[in-house]
Parts: structure tokens; C-alpha cells; sequence
């Protein structure tokens, strides 16, 4: 069989092949069982364009004797061409000969076949197609004044929605055209004579010119009732004078049907009278559950909420006594075209999508559910939004990273900045199930942006449940990203005003204690644990000592392996090595468990519902000015010694590692500047702090445009003492801080700020006296002596321009700037050192 059908795809290509026409389809198997039964060949076929399937109805005048129905063919293209109706059979595309035709239609089966598969419902699905093909004859006879003149099993066809499509327009004729072919070529359609009317049999097809148009498709209709629930019995005789035995026709149809067998043509029944009655109040047609389920969905949008609601109530309930096909592809389309502008019932429509969506095949689960899905991200109505988020873990693992990156990150990222503090919220704890699906610049950068801004929310709840995410986002998280983060995110959770919001922030410490380093754990995490010791809630004391007792153990394992003493000459290094074994197992499960417990807790205390005038402006409707102000939530003051040390901290030693009382010494030029060292300190140190405080997360996380976002606030720390050091004559080594009765700095000849000198050390120094100094030596890598300003020029440094505001253009501009004017000043003091040396 599959031989023959592969035979009669490549039999039908090859023919056009040869006429040097190229198909714009690629043909499929053909439908055997329905050849010979009409004038055409069907096969079902692929679109070229778009893959999308298709069915081509095939014929060939040079097959047998078929030239004669060339005219019938060309009637059914040019009929269906012009016919457009939900219930008639869709045309795509026609590639024409002058002997051969293939119609392209959407993809189709023949009825005769689909009444074999027996589909579940089989009575009210034949009920439902008869709407389906009464409602098109009456179109057909009603508004196109036109006779079909060939009803019957062969001229039907479903679609994959199990929808009923009339077709075999071959002899359908407009009544006013005297020369139609349904009046000379009627003849010419296989087994014509057992459909045909009395009056046909009696006088031929010319015999339909003096009747109604309805009298043919009329008693047609009514023999296609009858062979549609007697598919075992004979079709009634057309001279029959009694009519033909009920068999398995429903009581509530019988009568109708009866009407339309009538020989006297006066009182047969139209196709459009047939459809009336079965629309009346208690008809065939009104009360079949199929019929009613479409009507209710083509008038969703139009409906009361009452009528909404019983529909999705049916739709529940009644789903599984459903057709597959009409379940999957009928009314799976149109919930989803309806949850589009669902607005209040959408969190009642989105579950029951999801629930028959459990029953579509994986080869169409993208095209008919998470396609439309996504598309749905992109809506500004806020009760589809919540309910994509809320129903997401049902979903969630079949998205793919395409999607996730492309299709729904940039709509979704608009609910952190929402005004409606429940789509923020969802927002936020919807991003753990799409987490490992982003690319690692969202994750690294945009996503962390918005959750620096969570963490200040007003809500309670979302500044908790940001907590709790950063903890299960943190494995995921670039190394950079983690250092520079997580400390200063978590310290934010733990000194916040809400007590939740403090213990998941313990959690965090505690879940991540892995990602974290011996140096950072004393010296960042340790401290902001701390204050939560003596919190004034039990709940976050327990918490506290949990935490602390974990870090303290991962300090001990860590001390372990350290030496006993620094090697002299060489900088210690604090090793992450893993200690004994039992000691880190058990850390491991201890962090295991906290992870465990932070992954499983989340809080909420929103309530998830919308109010009515959430639902009037649309996601993204107001600025984002309009967005809620940030909460004031830290308890603690920002200059609490406690602070996280997040940047560096060399900068502000400066000022520390130069004495302030000045001392007499030898050099003149040591005299001129040691009354105005202060100055000169804070001018350097001003400059410096705002070089390396400008970007100080190197562009990579934050927004510099938004830094009232960032996590800037826990990056800054207490000045500590840097030890003064000193070069040695011998060696050029660093050696130990000099005493106190050591030489002030001198302050410079220029105005403007210096830049800071590389630390090129030499082996040949002045026999002055020894020059106190920092790290930044003023000292020239190419003299043995130091740089004395000129006595006659006393200046007081300029102000430094500050780059707080500037756009990115404007401050690379600026820094250029300031390049070129030290390399001026640079050369101004080299020069002034060779006056001052020739002079001596």
C-alpha cells in the first residue's frame, strides 16, 4: 500500500517536472481510499515556503477518459477561488497546466476516512458537522444565489481541528447562469444518479433550471443524514413515495430530516430552514455540547463574566469527553486568542490551557502552546502577566534558551519597575525557574541591576524574596560577580528593617558559604554577622549563632593549613585548601542544609490578587519615575565600623601614612613644603578617590547612569592605617615604618594634582637626610635626588572637576583631559628639578 502511494506522489511530480513547472509544495503520501470516488487525487504535501502542511487535489485530463470533466475541475478552482467561509474548504494556492490542475487547500482528510477512526463522541461530533455542513450549504444557497448540486460523503472533508469543510464544488452554478455546467455536465460526476433528486432522475439536470435552488442541495442533504448514521444501509430510493426507515437517526432529528427527503419540492425543507429549526430552543443543534462550546469561544470577547465563567466551567468538566483533535486544535487556539484580552479571567483561563495542553503531542507542544505562550509576555494587560508568572513551573522546563533570552526576558524585565507591587513580586520569584536558561550577560548584568533595585523595594516581601534569590543564584553567578556582590547584597538583607528579610540573609551567608573566600569570610562577612548576635528577635539570634558557628569552622579549617609564621620577604596568602575530611564534610552538609532550607522558603505577604484599577493601565503604561521610592530599610548607619569593605582602601590611607606636624630639617626645599603637606594630601587623595570610585565595578555589573540602584553603599569601608615605609640605602627594599621624628612631605611646585609616580625603586639615594613617604614616592626614577619646588612660586592646588552626573562620552573625555595636563605638569616639575640642579 505505501508502494502505491509513493508510486502515485512520484508519478504526479514527475508529470509536472516534465512540463518545467517547479511545485511549491513537495507531494506527500496519497490518500488511496479516497481514489476514484471523485475527479481528483488527494495527497497530503508540505509547503516549500513555511513547511507548513498542506493537501493537494490532483487531476490529470490525460488519465483515462477524463478529458470530458476538464470543464468541472476548472469550475471547482474558479468556485473556490471565490468562496471564502469558515465552514467551506480553504484555498492556498493552485499550480495550473493546460491538462493537469493541483489545488493546494489546508491540510485535510476525507470524511469518509475520519467516520472510520470512530473519534470519541462520535454522535455529537456527526450532530456538530452537520451544523458545520448545513450552515455552508445555506451560505452557498442563501448569499451566493448558488445550487451545489454535489452534497455527499465524498464532497466533505475534516480538517485537523475535526472541523467539517465542504468541498466538491465541481458543479456548483450560480441559478442565473443558463449555461452552468451543473445543467450540462451533472452527468459527468461518478455515481451522480444515487444523489441526484427525483425531479433529476425524473427529467434530467437541465430539469433544476425551472426549480427553487435549494431543491438539489436540499435532498442531498437529507441522504447524507441518512448514510451518516446508516453507513450499512442503502441510500433511499430518489422515487421512493414513503419515507425511508429511521435506523440510528436521532428521535430529535428524524423529523427535520423526513422534510428534507420530501418528493414535493414546495415542501421540501431548505438547508437554511433545516439549520433554523436545529438553532430553535430545545433543538438538535443547540443542545449538542460540541455546537455550544464553539459558539461560546467565537463570542468570548462579547460574553458576560456569568457566560465566561460557565464556559471554562464546561470546557473543565466536559474536556475529556472531547474529540482529541477538537479538544487540541479547535479549542486550544481559541483560549489562547482569548487569554490575549483576558484581563480578570485570565488566571481562570491560563490553568485550564495548561491542563489540555497535557494532552498535546511534543512534536506540536512549541507550535500550539508555548508559542502563543511567549507572544503573551509581550501584552501590557496585568491579570495575563500574573497569570503567566504564577502558572510558569508548568511550563518553565519546556522553554528552551532562544525563548527565554529573546522572547520573554524583554518584556518580562518590566515588572521589576511595575507600580503594582504584586506583578514586582512575581517577577522577582518567577526568575529562579528562568535562571538557568539566561545568558550569562543577563544574568551578570541586567538581572543583577534589577535586583539591586528589589532590594531597596518598599514591600517587605520582595525585598526577602531578592534575598533568597541571590542565594539561589549565586553558584551561577561569574566569579567576578560574586565577589563583588554578594557580600554587599546579603550585609543589605541582614541590617534590613524587616525581620524575614534579615534571617534569609543569614541563609544566604550560609547557603553560599562555599563561594566565598577565607580572607572575605573574616574580614567582610564575619563582621556584618555580627551585629545580628544581639538582634532584638529570637528568631534572627538563632539564625546568627547558626551562621556564625559555620563561617568560624571554615575559618578554623582554613587556620590549619596556614603557616605558623609569615615568611620573611614574601606576601601571605590566605589558602582555600580543603581541611580533614570529616570536618569538611560536615560543613558541606551544614551549607547543603542551609541551601537546602533557603531554596524551599520564600515569603509572601501580598495577595497575589490585582484590584480592578491595577487592571486599567497596562504593564509599562507609566514612567518610570512613577515607579514606588525606595525604602530607607538599612537599621544601621552607613558609617558603622562594621561596614562591608567593598573597595579598596589604599586611597585614604594616603592621608594617614604622611605625618601632619612638620620638623625641621636640612633641605631647603624639605622647609618650603612641610607647611603645606595638608594640603597637598588632600588635594591628591581627593583626585584618587575619584578616579578609582568612578567605576569602580569596571563597567561589567552596574549602570553607572543608576547608581542610586547599586550596591555602591556597602563598598565603601573605615580608613585603615597602611604602615609608613621608607627605602632603604642598600637594598631598595620595603622595609619597617619609620619613627616619628621623620621629614614631613614637601608639597609640589604645581597647581594642579600629580599623577601617582610607578614605585621604581633605586640603589643609589642622596646622602640627605631620609625622606619620610608613602607607597606614592615622589621620588624620580632617574635622580637620587628629591623634587623641591620652587620657593618663588608658593601655589595652593585647583579644584577637581568632579565627574558625578557625567554621561560615559563626557567623562572619557574628562579623563583624556587630565592625561594630557599630567603629562604637562610632569614635564613642567622635570624641567623645574633641572633648574634647581644646575643653580646648586
Amino acid at each position: 500500500m505505501d508502494y502505491l502511494r509513493n508510486l502515485g506522489s512520484a508519478a504526479a511530480t514527475s508529470l509536472l517536472q516534465k512540463s518545467g513547472v517547479t511545485l511549491p509544495f513537495s507531494l506527500g503520501e496519497k490518500i488511496i481510499s479516497f481514489e476514484g470516488k471523485t475527479i481528483w487525487s488527494l495527497y497530503d504535501a508540505v509547503k516549500r515556503d513555511d513547511s507548513s502542511q498542506v493537501s493537494v487535489f490532483v487531476f490529470d485530463a490525460n488519465q483515462g477518459n477524463k478529458r470530458s470533466q476538464l470543464p468541472l475541475a476548472k469550475n471547482a478552482l474558479r468556485k473556490l477561488r471565490t468562496i471564502r467561509h469558515p465552514d467551506v474548504l480553504k484555498f492556498v494556492d493552485v499550480v495550473e497546466t493546460d491538462t493537469t490542475l493541483h489545488i493546494v487547500t489546508e491540510r485535510v482528510q476525507p470524511l469518509s476516512k475520519a467516520l472510520n477512526n470512530s473519534p470519541q463522541g462520535k454522535d455529537d461530533w456527526l450532530c456538530w458537522g452537520l451544523h458545520r455542513v448545513a450552515t455552508a450549504l445555506a451560505f452557498v444557497n442563501e448569499s451566493c444565489a448558488s445550487t451545489h448540486g454535489n452534497v455527499r460523503i465524498d464532497s466533505i472533508f475534516v480538517a485537523n481541528s475535526g472541523e467539517w469543510k465542504l468541498g466538491g464544488f465541481e458543479l456548483l452554478s450560480n441559478a442565473k447562469d443558463d449555461a452552468a455546467v451543473l445543467y450540462t455536465l451533472g452527468s459527468l460526476i461518478p455515481d451522480n444518479s444515487k444523489y441526484a433528486s427525483s425531479e433529476v432522475t425524473k427529467s434530467g439536470w437541465s430539469a433544476l433550471k425551472e426549480l427553487p435552488i435549494y431543491a438539489q442541495d436540499a435532498y442531498s442533504l437529507g441522504l447524507l443524514i441518512y448514510s451518516l448514521y446508516n453507513p450499512n444501509l442503502p441510500l433511499p430510493s430518489n422515487n421512493a413515495t414513503t419515507p425511508p426507515p429511521r435506523g440510528l437517526i436521532p428521535n430529535t432529528l428524524f423529523t427535520p430530516f423526513k422534510k428534507l427527503l420530501n418528493p414535493n419540492v414546495k415542501a421540501r425543507v431548505t438547508p437554511k430552514a433545516f439549520l433554523d429549526i436545529g438553532n430553535s430552543s430545545g433543538g438538535f443543534f443547540v443542545e449538542n455540547p460540541l455546537v455550544k462550546v464553539c459558539k461560546g469561544l467565537s463570542d468570548f470577547a462579547l460574553s458576560g463574566e456569568g457566560e465566561k465563567l460557565e464556559l471554562l466551567r464546561t470546557l473543565k468538566e466536559s474536556s475529556d469527553s472531547f474529540p482529541p483533535s477538537f479538544t487540541l486544535y479547535l479549542i486550544l487556539p481559541s483560549l489562547m486568542t482569548a487569554l490575549q484580552h483576558a484581563g480578570a479571567t485570565a488566571p481562570m483561563l491560563l490553568p485550564l490551557i495548561l491542563h489540555l495542553s497535557s494532552k498535546v503531542p511534543p512534536s506540536d507542544y512549541n507550535s500550539l502552546v508555548l508559542g502563543p505562550l511567549v507572544k503573551l509576555y509581550a501584552s501590557p494587560d496585568r491579570g495575563t502577566r500574573m497569570a503567566l508568572l504564577d502558572h510558569l513551573s508548568e511550563y518553565a522546563d519546556k522553554l528552551d534558551e532562544k525563548m527565554v533570552v529573546n522572547d520573554i526576558w524583554p518584556h518580562l524585565q518590566t515588572g521589576f519597575t511595575d507600580t503594582v507591587a504584586v506583578i514586582r513580586e512575581a517577577t522577582v520569584r518567577s526568575i529562579t525557574l528562568i535562571a538557568p536558561k539566561l545568558s550569562n550577560r543577563i544574568l551578570n548584568n541586567d538581572l543583577l541591576r534589577h535586583l539591586a533595585r528589589a532590594q531597596t523595594d518598599q514591600e517587605p516581601s520582595i525585598r526577602t524574596n531578592t534575598a533568597i534569590l541571590l542565594g539561589r543564584l549565586a553558584p551561577s553567578l561569574s566569579v567576578l560577580s560574586r565577589r563583588k556582590v554578594l557580600v554587599p547584597a546579603f550585609t543589605r538583607a541582614v541590617k534590613d528593617s524587616f525581620v524575614h528579610a534579615r534571617v534569609a540573609g543569614l541563609m544566604a551567608f550560609t547557603a553560599c558559604g562555599e563561594l566565598f573566600e577565607p580572607e572575605d569570610m573574616a574580614k567582610g562577612v564575619l563582621p556584618v554577622i555580627s551585629w545580628t548576635l544581639v538582634d532584638g528577635e529570637k528568631l534572627v539570634r538563632d539564625q546568627a549563632f547558626k551562621t556564625m558557628e559555620y563561617f568560624v569552622k571554615r575559618l578554623e579549617e582554613n587556620a590549619q593549613n596556614m603557616p605558623e609564621t609569615a615568611q620573611v620577604g614574601s606576601v601571605s596568602h590566605i589558602a582555600g585548601n580543603a581541611g580533614p575530611q570529616s570536618v569538611q564534610a560536615t560543613l558541606v552538609n551544614s551549607a547543603a542544609g542551609a541551601a537546602g532550607a533557603l531554596a524551599g522558603w520564600a515569603i509572601s505577604s501580598l495577595g497575589k490578587k490585582l484590584t480592578p484599577n491595577d487592571m486599567q493601565t497596562g504593564i509599562g503604561a507609566e514612567n518610570s519615575a512613577s515607579a514606588p521610592a525606595t525604602a530607607a530599610i538599612l537599621s544601621s548607619p552607613s558609617t558603622s565600623p562594621f561596614a562591608v569593605a567593598a573597595q579598596s582602601t589604599q586611597i585614604n590611607s594616603i592621608a594617614h601614612s604622611v605625618p601632619t606636624s612638620p620638623r625641621p630639617t636640612i633641605g631647603k626645599g624639605m622647609q618650603l613644603g612641610a607647611t603645606k603637606t595638608t594640603k597637598f594630601t588632600d588635594q591628591f587623595t581627593a583626585q584618587w578617590t575619584e578616579e578609582e570610585t568612578t567605576d569602580a565595578w569596571d563597567g561589567d555589573l552596574m549602570d553607572v547612569n543608576a547608581d542610586a540602584d547599586d550596591w555602591s553603599a556597602f563598598e565603601t569601608a573605615p580608613t585603615n592605617q597602611t604602615p609608613i615605609v621608607h627605602i632603604d640605602d642598600n637594598d631598595g627594599t620595603w622595609d619597617e615604618p619609620l619613627n616619628d621624628k621623620t621629614t614631613p612631605f614637601p608639597e609640589p611646585k604645581s597647581k594642579s594634582p600629580l599623577i601617582r609616580p610607578k614605585p621604581l625603586l633605586t640603589s643609589q639615594l642622596s646622602p640627605k637626610p631620609e625622606v619620610q613617604t608613602s607607597r606614592f614616592s615622589l621620588e624620580s626614577r632617574d635622580t637620587n635626588r628629591s623634587i623641591s619646588p620652587n620657593p618663588s612660586q608658593p601655589t595652593k592646588p585647583a579644584g577637581v572637576t568632579s565627574m558625578v552626573g557625567m554621561s560615559k562620552e563626557e567623562k572619557a573625555a574628562e579623563m583624556a583631559k587630565r592625561k594630557e595636563e599630567r603629562k604637562q605638569r610632569i614635564a613642567a616639575l622635570k624641567e623645574a628639578k633641572n633648574k634647581n640642579t644646575n643653580t646648586t
